[in-house]
């Protein structure tokens, strides 16, 4: 695994994470709120969830953030301050892994899960973990924008690869 592919990853999580924040803002705010027997709730509850635990996973990479004792811990009432909140996370997300050691990727990483319990596994498998994590619940939040009547917007990494010219027509 390559940092190049990393950074890729963050990219795309950036370029998806605007996306679906684009696609709720379409929304009245009380149907972005509305409960829809999701995992976390709402829409709001989902994207707050995403960023709850990106900011978990950031603070064990770099050992800075806040820290958190719940994924569903409220962060902003309205979608613009958590929107804004979003993009200061996905810039932090970038600067990392611009900044990772390439021969750290492989190497084991250690540290505490919120229980406590320490655990260990490659930098590259917490990487892993931390973008297909966003992934997971972005498709959650796509199912609930179709429920609220909105046409959500593309999100596969194809889509993403093509405007970043990582594919291209031959």
């Amino acid at each position: 695994m390559t940092l190049d592919r990393y950074r890729m990853f963050a990219a795309y999580n950036a370029w998806a994470n605007q996306r679906i924040y684009e696609a709720c803002a379409s929304l009245p705010a009380a149907d972005y709120h509305a409960e829809r027997k999701a995992f976390f709730g709402s829409l709001h509850g989902t994207l707050t969830h995403v960023l709850v635990a990106d900011r978990i996973w950031m603070r064990r990479l770099t050992g800075e953030g806040p820290s958190y004792d719940r994924l569903d811990v409220a962060l902003a009432d309205d979608l613009a301050t958590l929107q804004a909140m979003r993009l200061i996370e996905d810039r932090r997300i970038s600067a990392y892994v611009d900044g990772v050691d390439p021969a750290a990727l492989d190497k084991p990483y250690g540290y505490a899960n919120m229980s406590g319990v320490a655990l260990e596994q490659t930098l590259s498998s917490a990487l892993d973990h931390v973008f297909n994590h966003q992934t997971h619940h972005r498709g959650q939040a796509h199912g609930l924008l179709s429920l609220a009547g909105v046409e959500p917007p593309a999100l596969d990494l194809v889509y993403f690869q093509r405007e970043a010219g990582i594919t291209r027509s031959v």
